[in-house]
């Protein structure tokens, strides 16, 4: 199979680069995973239905080739003598992808982009290249191009690689050559671009004034570094007034999947396996397929299309230090140099691959008559209050259990905790996962309005209500009202001895696969994310929050944990069936 992935490929005869890697990566000839095959799939599907009613872009092989002979018009001045820049093949087809595909009065079909590989693939190549050519060579007057990260000083990299480019070409010159098509100016981060009378220039979220701007095109650096969607969000609102623009994600996969990266990460693997639709949204993912062997070295170049003898060296020194030593060395490999989203940490209480792996269209409303549990995680005042229903449901000789989770928020607090815990809770408001609470002035919990809520909830559904576990901190004034549901009601002291086995359990059930929630329910996997264990001298576990990250709210998953407490008290275990069954193990 073809490793060097270059130009041209032995199945296509006469072919435009684009087409001509989309077809070597489908025929085999490029080693390439799932998501990178379905990326070239589409760019083929999509030239069988150009120019119909329903896909009304059209391919032009002219104006992809633009890009690229540009791009390889560049010289690279690192290393010991200049040398032209030769793009690979997957460069070819990102670049083509978003010059060529154009609407039918010559519009560019892109508006963002969405590109994954594993370090050393030439990221900040693949957006200094860009930026310089939508900066100057494409025909648009006073293009404003922003290269952006977390930090400003992050977001020069890119910028110090158009400048490379730029100081190695007399033609396109530098602050020392007067006729030069660029103009640099370091000191304000910024090149002037004297063709259009544009500008690039890097913003970081400590950028003085991010606002106001309008990119013609825009490069996000390591995505997956940024907390929220502030700077990417920022970007794309400021091109809906314009009729063609790019906003250009390329990063690494990283570690937080409640971060905007692995958001975006995932739709966009929707998009390409064709469960969302979305025409103007460009995807390029190379990684390994979820049941790979990680240290088979054949699997590797799935994820580093950049692929040279030495990046196999470099690898195979990566995987001795990551399988002998563990821990932060085998994250890191697996993330950094096999581009897999790693979701496990060392005292992370749930591997969250197993927990979405239980996520499930199954909702409330398919409970209706069934027996349950509930239980509370009660705020000290104006934080986040959750409560939890957990539903034994028999599967035959399987037990498996629903979990539905709802948490309650005082409405004059919402703001507030949008911006100290970078969570988005007002979008959770809106989707209905998180009811504000206007009582006592909005500022404070209510908790007669939980209590009606889930009166209310039980009444709607005929659900079977069998017991009640509550937190007994700040319970004092909430006791009186649990009387009116009926049934016992039970103390869950807050310890790691009292939670420890409900704990484990829960954990194991997960990774058993017998539990199940509701997909759409991003609070509850939030917080799951932010759940940390903390462990006596006994070695017995209770599940915390991170104590360098205290805004990491882990309410809904204290409720659950309690909730399971209760129902674990009612179960009835049968021992041997158990362990004879191969559904069920540890």
């Amino acid at each position: 199979m073809v490793r060097e992935q270059r130009y041209p490929y032995n199945t296509v005869q006469e072919c435009d680069r684009v087409t001509a890697y989309a077809l070597a990566v489908v025929n085999g000839e490029i080693i390439a995973g799932q998501t990178q095959r379905q990326a070239c799939e589409r760019h083929l599907n999509d030239l069988k239905r150009q120019g119909t009613e329903e896909f009304p872009y059209v391919w032009n092989p002219d104006k992809a080739h633009e890009i690229i002979e540009f791009a390889e018009s560049l010289t690279i001045a690192e290393g010991e003598e200049p040398q032209p820049l030769e793009l690979w093949g997957f460069q070819d087809f990102i670049f083509g992808s978003w010059n060529g595909w154009v609407t039918e009065d010559g519009y560019r079909r892109f508006r963002t982009s969405y590109v994954q590989v594993a370090r050393q693939n030439g990221k900040s190549l693949g957006n200094a290249v860009p930026s310089l050519f939508y900066g100057n060579f494409d025909g648009y007057n006073y293009p404003q191009i922003y290269c952006t990260a977390t930090k400003e000083l992050q977001a020069r990299i890119v910028l110090k690689e158009c400048i490379k480019f730029i100081n190695a070409d007399e033609e396109l010159g530098g602050s020392q050559y007067e006729d030069g098509l660029f103009v640099v100016k370091e000191y304000a981060a910024k090149i002037e671009c004297k063709v259009t009378n544009g500008e690039i220039r890097a913003l970081g979220r400590d950028t003085k004034s991010i606002d106001g701007f309008r990119p013609y095109f825009a490069s996000v650096d390591e995505y997956h570094l940024h907390k929220d969607n502030q700077m990417y969000k920022l970007l794309a609102d400021g091109t809906k007034k314009l009729k063609q623009c790019l906003i250009s994600v390329i990063t690494t996969a990283g570690f937080d999947i409640n971060g905007p990266c692995y958001e975006l990460y995932e739709y966009c693997k929707m998009v390409l396996s064709g469960a969302h639709k979305d025409e103007t949204q460009f995807v390029f993912i190379c990684e390994l397929d979820k049941d790979d062997d990680v240290w088979d070295e054949a699997n590797w170049p799935k994820a580093n299309p950049l692929w040279t003898p030495e990046t196999l060296v470099s690898l195979r020194a990566d995987a001795v230090k990551a399988k002998q030593m563990q821990g932060t060395e085998l994250r890191n490999f697996l993330t950094k140099s096999l581009n897999r989203w790693v979701m496990y940490a060392d005292n992370q209480y749930m591997n969250m691959e197993h927990w979405k792996a239980c996520e499930s269209d199954t909702t409330i409303e398919d409970m209706a008559g069934r027996e349950c549990y509930l239980a509370f995680d009660l705020s000290s005042g104006g934080d986040l209050t959750s409560g939890a229903l957990e539903f034994p449901l028999n599967e035959g000789a399987c037990q498996k259990y629903y979990i539905h989770s709802h948490s309650f928020i005082p409405a004059k607090r919402v703001a507030e905790h949008v911006k100290t815990d970078h969570a988005p809770y007002d979008m959770w408001i809106m989707e209905g996962l998180l009811t504000p609470t206007e009582t006592l002035g909005g500022v404070k919990t209510d908790y007669k309005y939980i209590i009606r809520y889930y009166r209310d909830l039980i009444a709607k559904y005929d659900l079977k209500l069998k017991g009640i576990a509550y937190d007994p901190h700040n319970a004092d004034a909430f006791l009186s009202d649990l009387e009116e549901f009926g049934v016992d009601c039970v103390e869950i002291t807050q310890s790691a001895k009292s939670l420890n086995d409900a704990t484990v359990d829960f954990r194991l059930e997960v990774e058993a696969g017998n539990v199940i929630y509701d997909s759409r329910n991003k609070l509850l996997t939030w917080s799951m994310a932010n759940a940390k264990t903390t462990s006596n001298s006994f070695g017995e576990i209770k599940i915390d929050k991170d104590p360098m990250a205290k805004t990491k709210r882990i309410d809904p998953i204290d409720a659950i944990i309690d909730c399971h407490k209760l129902v674990m008290s009612h179960r009835t275990i049968d021992l041997n069936s158990h362990i004879m069954s191969d559904d069920f193990s540890f």
